[in-house]
């Protein structure tokens, strides 16, 4: 675990499966018509229920880049953060997985949350470069920290040691540059 003080908060940097956080809410990389498939979303349905992916069809289809809220059904998480990084064609982009990024922040903030965790987007069916991924997310939740203060944890929960290991550098390099 990599951590930083951002603004009064905690910016971690973790390995493990999102879905399992012990966070007031997590994020799910979803698509903008918000059916939970495989991936991030595939784990946060097998571990808090199809009621999840129910309410998210409700709320959808949204625009990508965008998030929405759902209850957090059978998770330690009260609430699941649906962040649209990609459409249905499930491709992505840098500008799609940074508005995901801040979108997912701002819902975590008006909700009231504590502590969110956040996997990396659309690097896994996306096929977006992990490095860049970091580059993206650490940058705008650094940004939305400094400005904001809260919440007042922002974990990222990265799946698998290659992308703990980017994402922990990354960190490791912004804490030296300040």
């Amino acid at each position: 675990m990599k951590k930083i003080e951002v603004n009064g908060c905690d910016l971690v940097v973790t390995e493990g499966d999102v879905s399992l956080a012990d966070c007031e809410a997590v994020v799910n990389a979803a698509n903008s018509h918000l059916y939970m498939g495989s991936g991030v979303a595939g784990a946060i349905k097998s571990h808090g229920g199809q009621k999840i992916e129910e309410e998210a069809i409700r709320l959808g289809p949204i625009e990508i880049g965008e998030a929405v809220v759902t209850s957090g059904g059978n998770l330690k998480a009260n609430y699941v953060i649906h962040g649209a990084a990609m459409g249905p064609d499930l491709v992505t982009d840098a500008e799609k997985i940074r508005s995901a990024t801040i979108h997912s922040l701002m819902r975590a903030y008006e909700i009231g949350v504590k502590s969110v965790a956040i996997p990396a987007f659309g690097t896994g069916v996306g096929g977006f470069p992990v490095d860049e991924c970091a580059d993206i997310m650490l940058g705008e939740a650094i940004d939305y920290l400094t400005e904001n203060g809260r919440p007042k944890e922002v974990r990222f929960v990265l799946y698998g040691d290659e992308a703990y290991r980017v994402f922990a550098d990354k960190l490791q390099k912004l804490n030296a540059a300040d």
